[in-house]
């Protein structure tokens, strides 16, 4: 399916009218039903079949346009798909890779991450993606877990794991190196200038074959791998096309136009291995020739640098991310005449980031969202004018994806009432692999269980309020972690926070929140208190508060490690 949005009609449409439209038989987005798995699905009746045909199409329409940018390295589309193609020659001519076999990928960001996971994708296997920032240990239960013959590593990866490789039965690709490759590795580049010139295999792949592995994040024991087929994939992708055209027919977006000085483009900010890096910025920029400028890792200031000298469109990250954008000191002397969006999900909004967007983005189109690994990043986003009357909902979804809240029991929740979200949608995962005890008890009749806390109001619109690990039970009472920080948010004198549980004898849990400070702000606990009970109830002001000036640990996605800061606070001892 195209990501190109279709006109829309003259005059301006209601959500619902919109929907209808867009989604009527004939119509690029028309939907049907079919079963999948035992279960009946709501699907695009106009996805392509497999990942392959997005690649190949692409080729077609945007072959000559800049793809992928990478410190010194430019690769046009054409040029990126010829050397997926060759990869994918020698990765069944040479290493008799099959359909369902298991290829891992395990580097930072870089062009051969994204050839490599094209090779794999055309070819039959599955891609399995790795954590970059891993251990030894956890890059061979990884490697251990999905059963992978093959891995592309580069250099720092494989110096992790080297001591293991051979008690892993697993064949190595070396991509990026600076010295001599050790024994046994095969070099990225002599393999696929060994077979340029090569076509993509002849096979067939159907839309519910098995496209790739996806880890999640791991907040308990060591991640699952998420299994997604192509249709899921593909259905993400063409979810986030059908909510644009609903936005463009709303008359909130504007009908994309061919801007020569500033052709689309994406900072690549979250890692490719995160469904955020993999699907929401890279596969998304296929269908449209986006350039995909990508970096090694997060830096504010390396991020606004790019922004000027590639003149880049988009921007997508977990919101802690664009909150540093905005309070980077440099920010008002920088040219971003070519950013256009400024998107991001992964986590809630910081408090009072909305308004920060309006003052110092100005004309820009905003958009957060909420997906997540086991959903393909498919769910729901708010823009614009939705988030500046909303602004601590994450929007509501397109009718592909089906969304209830429930109680412990199980049953559905009025609107308005909190309790567990679970999705249904041909964006879920099929399962998580080699766990059938965790896959039945996340997903029951096409329903899959988030784990986090929301409601729903009477139009649809969605809140998430916390995760069900991260609800705070405090003598009976329910405190949602991400309610209380982004009243702390609000504070000026705060920079970030991150609020939590910790044992308490008499009340099971207490409140406990950890602040970052402004420079040069005089801030106390008792300050923050105060602030906090100026907004919400008294049993929400938190007992326990940490103040620093030293940002917060991050994880792999740049979102604030809860775990690490209360395993750090409770090994200090509570005051």
């Amino acid at each position: 399916m195209s990501e190109a949005t279709p006109q829309p009609p003259a005059a301006r449409l209601t959500y619902e009218e919109a929907v209808a439209v867009l989604t009527a038989p004939g119509a690029e987005f028309e939907l049907d039903t079919e079963n999948i798995g035992g279960v009946a699905y709501r699907v695009f009746r106009n996805l392509p079949t497999s990942l392959r045909e997005v690649y190949d199409q692409a080729r077609r329409d945007h072959g000559d346009k800049d793809f992928l940018v990478f410190e010194n390295t430019r690769l046009t589309v054409s040029e990126a798909h010829a050397r997926a193609a060759a990869i994918a020659h020698e990765l069944v001519h040479r290493y008799g890779v099959e359909k369902g076999d298991r290829v891992a990928i395990g580097m930072r960001n870089c062009p051969e991450w994204v050839i490599a996971f094209m090779a794999i994708t055309s070819c039959g296997a599955i891609s399995v993606s790795l954590n970059g920032w891993w251990s030894g240990g956890e890059l061979a239960h990884g490697l251990m877990d999905c059963g992978a013959k093959l891995v592309f590593l580069d250099r720092s990866r494989h110096e992790r794991l080297a001591a293991r490789i051979p008690e892993l039965d697993v064949r190595v690709i070396g991509v990026r190196w600076d010295v001599d490759l050790p024994e046994g590795v095969v070099d990225f580049d002599r393999l696929w200038r060994r077979a340029a010139g090569r076509s993509m295999p002849d096979l067939e792949l159907a839309p519910d074959d098995d496209a790739a592995i996806l880890f999640t994040s791991g907040t308990t024991g060591f991640p699952k791998g998420a299994v997604s087929t192509h249709r899921a994939v593909l259905t993400a992708l063409a979810n986030w096309g059908l909510d644009a055209a609903i936005r463009i027919a709303m008359g909130v977006l504007e009908e994309p136009e061919e801007n020569p000085e500033f052709p689309p483009s994406i900072l690549m900010a979250f890692p490719l291995f995160h469904v955020g890096g993999s699907h929401a910025s890279l596969l998304s920029s296929f269908g449209i020739g986006r350039k995909v400028v990508m970096m090694y890792r997060w830096d504010a200031e390396k991020a606004l640098d790019l922004i000027e000298c590639e003149r880049i469109t988009a921007f997508l990250g977990v919101p802690t991310m664009t909150w540093e954008l905005l309070h980077s000191p440099s920010l008002p002397r920088r040219d971003l005449r070519s950013l256009n969006v400024v998107a991001g999900g992964g986590s809630p909004n910081p408090g009072g980031m909305v308004e920060q967007l309006q003052e110092r983005m100005p004309d820009r189109h905003w958009t957060f969202g909420w997906g997540m690994t086991e959903t393909n990043a498919g769910g729901m986003s708010n823009s614009d004018e939705g988030l500046v009357e909303r602004p601590d909902s994450c929007g509501r979804p397109t009718p592909i994806i089906e969304l209830k809240v429930i109680d412990h029991d199980g049953n559905e929740l009025p609107p308005r009432e909190r309790g567990e979200l679970v999705v249904k949608s041909s964006t879920n995962m099929r399962c998580y692999w080699g766990q059938p005890e965790a896959t039945a008890a996340t997903i029951r009749d096409g329903w899959l269980r988030t784990g986090d806390i929301a409601e729903i109001d009477e139009e649809g619109h969605v809140y998430i309020r916390d995760r069900l690990k991260e609800m705070v039970l405090r003598g009976g009472e329910n405190i949602y972690c991400a309610e209380v920080e982004r009243v702390v948010y609000l504070h000026p004198a705060v920079f970030e926070a991150a609020a939590f549980g910790v044992p308490d004898e008499r009340l099971g849990e207490e409140l406990a929140v950890v602040v970052m400070r402004r420079a040069g702000a005089a801030l106390d606990a008792t300050a923050i208190r105060a602030h906090v009970a100026e907004h919400l109830a008294r049993f929400k002001v938190p007992r326990y508060v940490w103040l620093h000036d030293e940002p917060l640990p991050r994880g792999t996605t740049g979102k604030i490690e809860k775990r690490a800061l209360r395993d750090r606070v409770l090994r200090r001892g509570l005051p």
